[in-house]
């Protein structure tokens, strides 16, 4: 898949004021300070589409992005960059606030193909995540794992870290979940995600049913 266009739509907190429903839509979360935006950025290839910054809990909303939206060359979609969890250094009231948020989106948008869910692979596997996995698996909710910063480990690192992880999501799941590694910084999976979301797209057929 290539990208033609990438630009941005609406920002909210409650679920109903998203765009309608009338397209693919994969939505991307993570721990905060998972190098989300930074990925987001180099998957379209804009370096300014999702904010920056070095501060955890900076994405507070949901934010909708329409790809491919003027040109007939690729199916359109969104991409939606929502909230981090985790360590954000923001107060419990926001934290609890964010939980609300992403659940609310998560178990009532139809459209949804696949979360990809972030993951630092330069750390051992953090229980939030695989909490927050195991929920999406209990929920029925279709996801797929994002390994981030991968530039930063060498092959034996990697796998490693798959190894744990393997090993962690044994104890949740039958099978491994579907993964990616990735790199902001060298591009390395870039092709590999877009490329599956294209596969999604092919295969998306409008659905009304409501999730949760």
């Amino acid at each position: 898949m290539k990208i033609h266009s990438a630009e941005f739509v609406i920002s909210n907190t409650d679920p109903a004021k998203c765009p309608k429903p009338d397209r693919p839509e994969y939505a991307f979360i993570g721990r905060s300070n998972v190098g989300k935006s930074s990925l987001i950025n180099r998957l379209v290839q804009k370096n300014d589409l999702a904010k920056t910054s070095g501060k955890p809990g900076k994405t507070q909303l949901i934010n909708h992005f329409s790809i491919n939206a003027n040109t007939k060359l690729e199916k359109p979609w969104y991409l939606v960059d929502l909230p981090g969890f985790g360590f954000a250094k923001v107060p419990k009231t926001i934290r609890e606030q964010f939980a609300s948020i992403i659940s609310g989106y998560l178990t009532t948008r139809t459209n949804i193909q696949c979360i990809f869910v972030l993951i630092d692979m330069r750390i051992p596997p953090q229980q939030i995540d695989l909490d927050f996995m195991t929920r999406l698996g209990e929920q029925e909710l279709p996801f797929a794992m994002i390994f981030t910063k991968t530039e930063k480990l060498k092959s034996g690192g990697r796998q490693m870290a798959l190894d744990a992880y393997r090993l962690a999501m044994s104890e949740i799941f039958d099978t491994f979940p579907l993964y990616f590694i990735t790199s902001a910084v060298s591009g390395e999976g870039r092709d590999d995600v877009l490329n599956y979301i294209d596969e999604l797209n092919q295969a998306y057929v409008p659905s009304v049913t409501r999730r949760g």
